[in-house]
């Protein structure tokens, strides 16, 4: 509490001035950048979990972090750039002390400039054949090789690189050029015309690379720096610049408001590449993909030119508040010319939420909940929440008489720590579901009292590496109280901290502009049963093999990660559930499945394959290498043809939607598919059927 205390007279004081920051997003503003530093630098030392020193030693870790932001394969700065930068590699600490920005500006203007540099000569090197028949070779090792010393060394990395993607390119088109039938076109194309489209396809890559690198304003660069500060406190700890923090949130609530359409770059115009469903374009029915952005304009004002103008420029134009209007110049596929007015409105992004299916099969019938993330909405209660959204899904499910459920969270980097809480009472009764612990050492058991029990029955938790933070709550939780099984990866990602989120607008008084927001560390979370799933993870009961099972991923591959500890267990009561016997038989299916032994071969060569880094630029020696890549490939197809017996049905209220909704019904038989190819799922659904027969 009293470091809270402190962040809220320092807000008191900062109410206390009148702050009015009307800079451009690419002009420096001191008054700005110098209240954001301290507001970020006070509110570290005094909410983080465990505030690292700001001395010598961590200035030289962010100088080295940004670095590597800038540019980690060293294709852009000379070494001269790099001595005149190393100044600064021990000062970073007195500058953060200071509010100053002057390493940060230098290194700015830098990036800059050698980016155009390069801009203007890789089209020179891509206009002219290469010659194959060298004895080159690329070191893709980047950490390793320094930096040149001259623009003409500089050249010839870029030259070494460039003839590497198109070798790379050239090879895969001969590749499908083997395959196809003698009839067709491409099948006559000479070696001379595929190395011709390769090069012009390198170019149009790094046309538009370029663009989007230089489309990014000095704010955005400002929050990389930024960024590359506050996360040596611990990974978790970050900058969202006004953008990032828009897009945040928009993830966390899964909703947004705008006209529901993703964009793109496309020669001097922005393309329209899909309309999302549900959206105000979609509901339209006027934007259609393909169509070509030429003016914009807010409702009733003059249309503007958006020719030549940047992405993020044009994508922030046409966002705007809910009800508001507006009007778009396209140019239609057919060439046309239309003027379609949209007004704007806060929509839902589907497949954000909560979705379940049924699962049939010879021995049962059982459901599965889908849930991409943790997601909730701080504006009002009219948003979809996570917790609500699961509810619902099992409360149909069990009115389809489902004998058992899978909760498939898979890839969930989690979200709300309040909602996994509540969400573990639907399958557990009343009982803590996890621990916090802040920098005081003081720690409180967190309990989803009052939540309603509503499903008892066979219940497995499907996870990955990538299943983080909130997943990982949710699985330990099951796990302690015996409550269901863990399926999948060894472990999951290993994150086991809390994160308070400010929006440092709210923080001062008549602030014209966004400053962003702070997410940073302020606990550490533990299971009830004491242990930190920081950096461990959750431990399946049953692992299953997968392409990753070799390679160093989640939490323990960061750097500054916080470390492993433990506390007092919590009190609770373990479900008198013998699930011993449940486990061997699966892990006797799994050590009998050929599928499963190719998956664990297939990931041993993946991480051969990670420690290879040196590759030939002569084609015989390159293309006898990818053949030998391509032969060994050959051995894990069978897992390409792979398909399960169990059959995947929607839900009656959904398939009740799909004659309005063609979009959703598309998306549902796609999503079927995927699962019919899905290996884990069908463990998964043979444990449950041992489950419910155990029980």
């Amino acid at each position: 509490m009293k470091r809270n205390y402190k962040i809220l007279l320092f807000v008191v004081f900062l109410a206390a001035a009148s702050c009015s920051f009307m800079a451009k997003k690419n002009t420096p503003d001191p008054e700005k950048e110098s209240m954001l530093m301290e507001l970020i630098s006070f509110i570290i030392q005094n909410g983080h979990y465990d505030p690292a020193d700001v001395n010598d030693e961590f200035s030289g870790k962010v100088y080295k972090n940004y670095l590597d932001a800038l540019d980690g394969s060293k294709r852009f700065f000379l070494q001269e750039d790099v001595d005149l930068m190393n100044q600064f590699e021990h000062q970073i600490d007195d500058l953060i002390k200071e509010k100053s920005f002057s390493f940060f500006d230098m290194s700015y203007n830098l990036h800059q400039q050698r980016m155009k540099e390069v801009q203007g000569f890789y089209e020179e090197i891509l206009d002219k054949p290469f010659d194959f028949s060298t004895n080159e070779s690329i070191d893709t090792d980047y950490e390793k090789q320094p930096y040149v010393t001259t623009t003409e060394e500089l050249k010839e990395r870029w030259k070494i690189q460039l003839k590497y993607t198109v070798l790379s390119s050239i090879n895969n088109k001969l590749s499908i050029q083997k395959e196809l039938d003698d009839d067709d076109k491409e099948k006559n194309k000479t070696f001379e015309e595929i190395e011709k489209e390769s090069r012009e396809s390198a170019k149009k890559s790094l046309d538009e690379f370029f663009d989007a690198m230089l489309d990014i304003s000095r704010e955005e660069w400002l929050g990389i720096y930024l960024n590359c500060i506050v996360e040596q406190f611990d990974p978790h700890t970050n900058y969202l610049s006004p953008d990032n923090k828009e897009k945040f949130d928009e993830s966390m609530s899964g909703s947004m408001e705008g006209i529901g359409a993703t964009l793109r770059k496309k020669d001097d115009y922005v393309e329209i590449t899909e309309v999302l469903p549900g959206g105000p374009a979609w509901r339209g029915k006027e934007l259609e993909n393909g169509d070509l952005v030429l003016k914009v304009a807010q409702g009733s004002e003059e249309a503007v030119d958006i020719t030549g103008m940047r992405l993020t420029k044009v994508v922030k134009m046409i966002k705007g508040k809910k009800g508001t209007e507006v009007k778009l110049t396209v140019k239609k596929v057919d060439g046309s010319i239309k003027i379609i007015s949209i007004i704007r409105d806060r929509f839902e992004i589907q497949e954000t939420f909560a979705k379940s299916t049924i699962i049939e099969t010879e021995n049962g019938k059982y459901g599965l909940i889908n849930l991409p993330k943790f997601y909730v909405s701080d504006e009002s209660n009219e948003y979809r929440n996570a917790f609500t959204d699961v509810q619902k899904e099992v409360e149909l499910l069990k009115e389809q008489d489902v004998e058992g459920i899978i909760m498939d969270l898979r890839n969930n980097g989690g979200g709300s720590l309040k909602t996994v809480v509540d969400m573990v009472g639907l399958f557990v009764k009343n009982g803590p579901v996890v621990q916090v612990k802040n920098s005081k050492g003081q720690s409180q058991a967190l309990e989803n009292y009052g939540i309603k029990t509503i499903w008892t029955g066979p219940l497995v938790v499907l996870v990955n590496n990538y299943s983080a933070s909130a997943s990982e709550i949710f699985a330990a939780a099951i796990q302690d109280y015996n409550r269901g099984l863990v399926l999948g990866s060894k472990h999951t990602f290993g994150k086991g901290t809390v994160q308070n989120y400010f929006v440092l607008n709210d923080l001062i008084q008549k602030n014209d502009i966004d400053l962003g927001a702070l997410k940073f560390t302020s606990q550490k979370f533990y299971r009830i049963n004491g242990g930190s799933t920081q950096l461990k993870g959750v431990e399946s009961d049953i692992i299953l093999p997968d392409r990753f099972s070799y390679i160093d991923t989640g939490e323990r591959d960061y750097d500054n990660a916080m470390p492993w500890d433990k506390i007092k267990p919590a009190s609770y009561k373990k479900l008198p559930h013998h699930f011993e016997q449940v486990i061997r038989e699966s892990q006797e299916r799994i050590r009998n499945n050929e599928n499963f032994r190719l998956i664990d071969s297939n990931a041993q060569w993946i991480n051969e394959r990670q420690n290879d880094k040196v590759f030939s630029l002569n084609m015989e020696e390159f293309k006898q290498k990818a053949e030998k890549i391509e032969e060994k490939s050959k051995e894990y197809e069978s897992l390409k043809k792979y398909k399960n017996q169990l059959v995947f049905k929607s839900l009656p209220s959904e398939v009740s939607l799909f004659e309005q909704d063609t979009v959703l019904k598309s998306k549902r038989e796609v999503w079927h598919e995927n699962m019919q190819e899905d290996l884990y799922i069908e463990e998964a659904v043979n444990v449950l059927n041992d489950l419910k027969k155990a029980s």
